[in-house]
C-alpha cells in the first residue's frame, strides 16, 4: 500500500512531465537564485522559465520548507 502524496509535492509528477525537468533540477534552480523570498522565486519561475503559477508555487514552497528544516 502505498501512502498518498499531499500537499506541494503533489504537484512534482505532472510538473516533470509537463516541463520536461526533474524536480531536483527545479530545486537546484531556486538554490542557485538569489532570490530569497516566497513569491519573487514563484514569479522569477512565472516569467523566467514559463511555469504555471500553481506549478511554481508549488516547487517554491517545497524547496523552502525543506531549506528552513520544516
Amino acid at each position: 500500500m502505498t501512502a498518498t502524496v499531499k500537499g506541494p509535492a503533489s504537484y512534482f509528477p505532472s510538473i516533470a512531465k509537463k516541463y520536461g525537468r526533474p524536480i531536483a533540477e527545479w530545486k537546484d534552480l531556486i538554490h542557485s537564485s538569489p532570490l530569497t523570498k516566497h513569491m519573487e522565486l514563484v514569479n522569477w519561475l512565472k516569467v523566467e522559465h514559463g511555469l504555471g503559477h500553481g506549478h511554481a508555487n508549488a516547487l517554491v514552497a517545497h524547496t523552502l520548507a525543506e531549506q528552513s528544516g520544516n
